[in-house]
């Protein structure tokens, strides 16, 4: 393997230097970060554009919108970074991937392998490091079993990377014990798409915005999240002035603020919203009873059922028997109701508030049935979209079967024809791979703490900031024999390591990245990576060979890696074997089903004439399931774990803010993204601060029964009463201490949106 030379494929300059990434930056600053600013034109700062030399397209590491780029090059470095005209996000890019220039020069920066020696951190070289990872490994599965390892990785890891640690865990080690953060955030979307479909990953895509009368925004705050996503939504509301917003969310967000209607429903109760719209659709005849009774099929607690006994459950939740609870009044749920089924094109898109609940299967369920009950769905505009929050949770983990109950291609561990089928492509004997699920996330770091498992290799992922109840877990990763690649070595994670490894980030090393709406994209090698830093696939090839499993990992490179994926895939609803390494290094993007070479690439599923899998003359066919049809199932309403009471009377949620991304290990070591937001603080009502004789600054100590964190309060007058926020970017205000871990009983996805807790204020 060829780790040191970079690749090049220098494209034109753009046409225009007009910054639309910049402008959108200075409308950007969320509500949780506006106070650290004096004024928008701070910003101009974040942006100085070098004259580049030469110009390649690449994609953006951060979230899951994978917008295109230009990386702008002179002399061996990266000067400045645009957005591609060319790309789904039409040139425009947020504040976050307008600075990834600054990424591989951030400070900290973990250069050599390191090894845990009498409890300090010591360097070693790699054949040392490897070598004592491997002789570990052996050990523990010697003495212990196969199970007694784990794998936790990545939706930031390349899919590339995510293929072949799953290989080399599931094939060659023999555990299942294979998951990673996208279990924290997108879990629930996969289990709602599964069960409705038959397969995982939205119907449709981003280009359905450009076509929606109707954005039902719900449990999502694409404003700061994903802000080339709100543009494009706010460009379809300006060309097209009969678009209308509707945001579902308790707290009044940022994009809440930006909606026609703003929906605050009481927090942990929007299942009953979603279950009186249907109620309200078939009862005043929205239903589109032609398509239902074509398309749909019906199912109760897993017993076949029919349209009538779903009638009869919806009886209990008519807006007059949910307003209550739900804090919105019946009227107002049949408007909405109405809006989103007499629309000419609705568009669902949601995340985390929906993902990150005990109920969030079902809330993916039933907004997929929405669309479904009123034929909003397989055509231009209309269509449920899950967003995801990382660059690679679909395709390099969904897709690639990176989690603990999955194999490739949407096969289940559990089903013995499945694992026949992928030990055959994967040309392992028959019997090799583990019927038994493994761990998913929560649970992983359980048997951390019981000594179930006693050895794990952590990849591109800081848990031990971004679990619930993280202090719990972070001690269960103190028990175990953790390998920890990383690209610092301060975060949260790396402070627990037994051994550390130097990992290259972005464009020093070359990958696939497959984004929200099944598009995969190249990232081409640009720069070498710092010091002795290599790329995890380089690391898990290196550690298979120690292990005695070289011949099954035979695909060393990222590009011999991608061939052997790619006609995998042929043999699935997935198959992109068109997506050759020639075509992603020219067009920026293709989106699966693309079984040719010649396939443009699918823009909507189940659709005829643009799926290549729909049969002649079907018109809409969902041939994820055996039957054709889509599963609706009924989805009774159950109140969250967590419940506010006397001693913690209100909820805490938590979520991001526009210039930081996820736990921070890269943008709060930003200087321009850091001095934007400012340090995490917990934004407060205004009732709720009053009542405790707190004032905006002040320090306030917020507990559950998991933990206690102290951080400085920020009063807004726009908050509810009993509903604190606060985002988990900042290690110094770890506010996933305080975080409950209920998990959603099918897709096993942590509840990081409710968690009943109380508030003081507290002494410096």
């Amino acid at each position: 393997m060829d780790e040191t030379q970079p690749t090049k494929q220098p494209e034109t300059a753009p046409e225009s230097p007009y910054r639309r990434e910049f402008l959108w930056a200075m409308g950007g600053l969320g509500a949780a970060t506006a106070a650290a600013l004096a004024g928008w034109g701070s910003l101009e700062l974040m942006v100085p554009a070098g004259t580049a030399d030469d110009w390649h397209k690449s994609t953006c590491r951060f979230c899951g919108n994978g917008c295109t780029i230009r990386v702008g090059m002179r002399d061996g470095a990266i000067v400045d970074i645009r957005g591609h005209e060319s790309g789904h996000n039409q040139g425009v890019i947020c504040v976050k991937g307008s600075m990834l220039r600054a990424l591989p020069h951030i400070e900290g920066r973990l250069t050599k392998p390191m090894i845990r020696n009498n409890g300090r951190m010591v360097e070693a070289s790699w054949d040392e490091a490897l070598d004592l990872v491997a002789g570990k490994f052996k050990e523990v599965r010697d003495a212990h079993g196969p199970d007694a390892l784990a794998f936790y990785g990545s939706g930031q890891l390349y899919t590339e990377e995510s293929y072949t640690a799953n290989k080399l865990f599931k094939a060659g080690l023999r555990t299942n014990n294979v998951d990673g953060n996208p279990r924290l955030c997108m879990a629930s979307a996969a289990a709602g798409y599964v069960s409705v479909f038959g397969k995982d990953e939205p119907p449709g895509s981003y280009e359905d915005i450009d076509h929606a009368d109707l954005f039902f925004i719900f449990g999502a705050n694409p404003y700061e999240c994903h802000p080339p996503l709100f543009e494009r939504i706010q460009r379809r509301k300006a060309l097209h002035r009969e678009a209308f917003i509707i945001c579902v969310d308790p707290r009044r967000s940022e994009t809440a603020k930006r909606s026609d209607l703003h929906l605050p429903v009481v927090p942990g109760t929007d299942l009953l919203l979603l279950n009186a719209m249907a109620q309200v659709i078939l009862h005043d005849g929205l239903a589109d009873l032609a398509f239902i009774d074509k398309h749909l099929a019906f199912q109760n607690a897993g017993q076949s059922a029919d349209l009538a006994a779903f009638r009869t459950f919806l009886q209990d939740y008519t807006p007059e028997k949910v307003e209550a609870r739900l804090g919105i009044g019946a009227d107002l749920i049949r408007h909405v109701a109405h809006r989103f089924a007499r629309a000419r094109a609705s568009m669902s898109l949601w995340t985390m508030g929906v993902n990150q609940r005990t109920q969030g299967t079902a809330l993916n369920i039933m907004l997929n049935t929405l669309h479904l009950l009123t034929g909003q769905i397989c055509r231009p505009g209309a269509t449920p979209f899950s967003v995801t929050g990382q660059p690679n949770a679909c395709g390099g983990v969904r897709d690639t079967g990176s989690l603990s109950h999955l194999l490739p291609n949407g096969r289940l561990v559990a089903n013995a024809e499945h694992r026949a089928e992928v030990e055959k492509l994967w040309g392992v004997p028959a019997g090799t791979i583990s019927p038994k699920p493994g761990h998913h996330a929560v649970e992983l770091f359980r048997a951390m703490e019981d000594g179930r498992v006693k050895a794990a290799l952590i990849m591109c992922t800081n848990p031990a900031q971004s679990m619930p109840d993280s202090d719990r877990y972070t001690a269960a990763m103190a028990k175990c024999f953790t390998v920890v690649s990383e690209i610092v070595a301060d975060s949260e994670t790396a402070k627990t390591a037994s051994v550390l490894l130097p990992a290259a980030l972005w464009v020093e090393k070359e990958g696939v990245l497959g984004q929200g709406e099944r598009r995969y994209q190249l990232v081409e090698k640009l720069l070498d990576p710092p010091g002795e830093a290599r790329s995890d696939l380089w690391i898990l090839v290196e550690l298979a060979k120690r292990l005695g499993h070289g011949d099954l990992i035979k695909a060393q490179t990222a590009a011999e890696v991608w061939e052997e994926w790619r006609h995998f895939s042929a043999h699935s609803y997935y198959n992109f074997e068109g997506m050759t390494r020639d075509r992603l290094q020219r067009e920026p993007g293709l989106q699966w089903p693309c079984p040719t070479e010649d396939h443009p690439g699918t823009v909507r599923r189940y659709v005829e004439g643009d799926d290549p899998f729909v049969s002649a003359g079907a018109g809409v066919q969902f041939y994820g399931r055996k039957d054709k049809r889509a599963m609706v199932s009924f989805c009774p309403y159950v109140p969250s774990p967590e419940q506010r009471s006397d001693e913690r009377p209100l909820y805490l949620t938590t979520g991001r803010v526009l210039e930081q991304w996820h736990t921070g290990t890269m943008t709060q070591r930003i200087d321009e993204l850091r001095g934007a937001s400012g340090p995490a603080r917990f934004i407060v009502s205004e009732v709720d601060a009053r009542q405790r004789g707190v004032e905006s600054g002040d320090l306030i100590a917020v507990a559950s029964r998991f933990g206690e964190v102290v951080g400085r309060a920020v009063i807004d007058r726009e908050m509810r009463p009993g509903l604190l926020f606060a985002a988990f970017y900042d290690a110094k205000l770890l506010v996933n201490r305080v975080v409950a871990d209920h998990v959603d009983p099918v897709s096993r996805e942590p509840e990081y949106k409710l968690t009943a807790v109380q508030f003081r204020k507290a002494e410096a």
